[in-house]
């Protein structure tokens, strides 16, 4: 660890688009504003609304993959995958997350009323042939998508767009947007992290070094309750899976321990790899336990942020951001503050470039076959 170094709120412009304009420059069908109070549902049949308010849930299906969401041992991350838990949180309602093998499974889950929208990047005539109907999860910015390499084909797709469920998540992804959280969020899962020659080189790191250490990570790993491939994605951004490294500070080994870190979690030789392995999983263990009132995957990048800045620094930051009126809890929240004022503060810029980079190793690690099962 290098220490040193709510509610029912449409807006102006809907961002529907019925599905066959997908293809189009804008790709989007602004339809008229609508203004729905409360009490003119009262009257209505239950709609989809009201159900996902009374059971005090939203039910989203999803179909894996690089901008909707990635499947590791414990927890579930992506692009569309906290968009969409952020958008049940701004309904104060739980959120339960199903999995579908295909685009056309998951329309077909949310027209027999199995979920209440898709997360897919299905093609507009797919959607146009279940009768759904599509809403642009970027509020019409396509570039920011194409910019961090997601893709402009993202789209939540509803039953109806009269409902108020709808309408309420074109409210909430819009006024997201405005914000800029949208595009920090983007950023976060930016594709482009790794460029070809940086990925070339960290599959041939993996396949050659990894191999040596796999035993240690795995047995490691079990024993502190995490995901094997993210403590060795740890490891790789620490040393390169080097064991003889060493930065102009002291820090030493494959898990980069300080002396005090690893005096504190009874490592006696940092160059001794098991040694290293072990005392990195139970730190890392530490800071997990450390934000276990905060959900996952945000649980996960915070005490990712901690073990790189150390939890004094990085508590201080979410002070900050909690006395700015930001949710200290929101990974997104504090992602944006780091990534604002790391011109001024080198440490927040190493801290989500740490954060970052692991996330893509892991995420390259899952997504080869050949990586995943060495």
């Amino acid at each position: 660890m290098r220490h040193s170094s709510g509610g029912l709120s449409l807006k102006p412009a809907f961002a529907f688009f019925q599905p066959n304009r997908f293809s189009s420059t804008f790709r989007i069908a602004l339809l008229s504003t609508v203004f729905l109070p409360l009490h003119s549902f009262s009257s209505s049949p239950v709609t989809q609304y009201d159900k996902v308010v009374g059971k005090k849930t939203l039910t989203v299906v999803g179909v894996e993959g690089s901008s909707t969401f990635f499947k590791e041992d414990q927890f579930l991350h992506g692009f569309g995958y906290d968009l969409a838990r952020a958008y049940a949180n701004d309904l104060n309602v739980n959120f339960r997350f199903k999995t579908a093998s295909s685009s056309a499974a998951a329309l077909d889950m949310v027209k027999k009323g199995q979920a209440d929208f898709a997360l897919t990047t299905a093609q507009p005539d797919l959607i146009e042939k279940k009768s759904l109907i599509a809403l642009d999860i970027s509020c019409g910015d396509q570039k920011t998508l194409s910019q961090y390499g997601l893709s402009t084909n993202l789209s939540w797709s509803f039953k109806d767009a009269a409902d108020p469920i709808a309408a309420t998540a074109n409210g909430f992804i819009c006024s997201n947007k405005q914000q800029g959280t949208l595009s920090k969020l983007a950023a976060f899962y930016d594709r482009n992290v790794m460029n070809k020659t940086a990925q070339q080189v960290f599959y041939r790191d993996i396949r050659t070094r990894l191999p040596v250490y796999k035993a240690s990570f795995q047995r490691t790993a079990k024993k502190h309750q995490l995901d094997w491939h993210l403590l060795a994605a740890i490891g790789y951004q620490e040393s390169y899976l080097n064991p003889a490294s060493v930065s102009p500070t002291g820090v030493t080994g494959l898990m980069m321990l300080t002396q005090g870190t690893a005096k504190e979690m009874g490592v006696v030789d940092r160059r001794d790899p098991t040694q290293s392995i072990q005392g990195g999983a139970q730190y890392f263990r530490m800071m997990l336990t450390q934000y276990n009132h905060i959900a996952k995957p945000d649980q996960v990048w915070f005490a990712l942020a901690a073990y790189n800045m150390g939890p004094g620094a990085l508590d201080k930051v979410r002070a900050t951001v909690k006395r700015k009126g930001h949710n200290p809890n929101s990974w997104v929240d504090v992602y944006q503050y780091l990534s604002s004022n790391s011109r001024a503060n080198p440490r927040y810029k190493q801290c989500i470039t740490y954060v970052t980079r692991i996330r893509a190793y892991l995420e390259n690690i899952k997504q080869n076959q050949q990586l995943a099962h060495i």
